[in-house]
């Protein structure tokens, strides 16, 4: 369905919004060449979820339709309603942040440190092993020392 030339893929991609399934799209707005691009993820889940708010259609119809499961239909129309078109825009997967270094662990990193100044992440990451039975790559407690110290600086 690409067309020759078209940058739109290519941008779809870097946003992280191009739809992996187009030809799962079987709304009759949604042809080739058309103003509906089923490679827009962005537009084909916004046309889901109003198939269902405007056109009264059930969310299994719309779901099916547009070549969603009904839990994606409902996440999507959550983030609609919580967040507007932006909120359909995927987010990088993973976890975000360092779900692992709370607070309390950060806190305790910095009392090591302070206790032995001499103390490299690789020790510190080998000393959350011991102590809480976390697996902690050095550069990510690196980085929470880090954060915590830029907290502190502002």
């Amino acid at each position: 369905m690409a067309r020759r030339g078209d940058p739109k893929p290519e941008a779809l991609r870097r946003t992280g919004s191009l739809n992996r399934h187009p030809e799962r799209v079987g709304d009759e707005q949604f042809t080739p060449g058309g103003f509906f691009d089923p490679r827009d993820l962005v537009q084909v889940k916004y046309e889901m979820v109003r198939r269902e708010q405007v056109d009264g259609w059930a969310a299994a119809r719309a779901a099916r339709t547009f070549g969603f499961s009904r839990p994606t239909f409902y996440q999507a129309k959550a983030a609609l309603e919580q967040g507007g078109l932006p909120a359909l825009v995927p987010r990088k997967p993973g976890p975000r942040g360092g779900h692992k270094l709370t607070e309390d662990i950060v806190d305790d990193l910095e009392r090591a440190v302070g206790a032995d100044p001499s103390l490299r992440p690789r020790d510190l990451a080998e000393l959350l092993r011991e102590r809480f039975g976390l697996a902690v790559h050095p550069r990510s407690v690196e980085r929470a020392l880090h954060r915590r110290q830029e907290k502190k600086r502002r």
